[in-house]
């Protein structure tokens, strides 16, 4: 499967779940939403350990890669979460959701900071297009 196909799954999965969230949010707090959330993470995890074929991997990964991805993890799936249930519970989904998920003009800043990715006029017009996405989402 190509990169764009895991991309348009993700993206399916991604706008279905912030459904799920605000209407469980609705009854909870943000807190209460990111503990039972992390719950969801967990079994996930216990599930892909038991049904990993290649379970010899998780101890040979090196000292770096272990520290960013524990990093990242705590920062997308903790940090940033916990941001999105408290913007999620206050304002309509409709409109906070696209904004927050806005993210790749950051990776997309970053990733030609950082790795030296290539700046193409596509990829330019495609963050003008998201940068007037959400103007359009705040003014309307």
């Amino acid at each position: 499967m190509t990169a764009f196909k895991w991309a348009i799954i993700t993206a399916c999965v991604w706008g279905v779940v912030p459904i799920i969230e605000k209407a469980a949010l609705s009854r909870v707090s943000p807190f209460v939403g990111i503990f039972y959330r992390c719950i969801g993470v967990a079994l996930g995890m216990v599930l892909l350990g038991i049904f990993l074929s290649a379970r010899k991997e998780l101890t040979e990964i090196n000292l770096r890669s272990l520290i960013l991805l524990i990093s990242a993890g705590f920062l997308a799936n903790f940090v940033g979460q916990l941001m999105f249930f408290h913007g999620l519970k206050l304002g309509e989904v409709s409109s906070f959701v696209p904004i927050a998920g806005s993210f790749p003009v950051v990776s997309f800043i970053l990733g030609v900071v950082l790795f030296g990715e290539s700046v193409t006029p596509f990829k330019v017009g495609g963050v003008a297009l998201i940068t007037l996405g959400i103007w359009a989402l705040k003014i309307g």
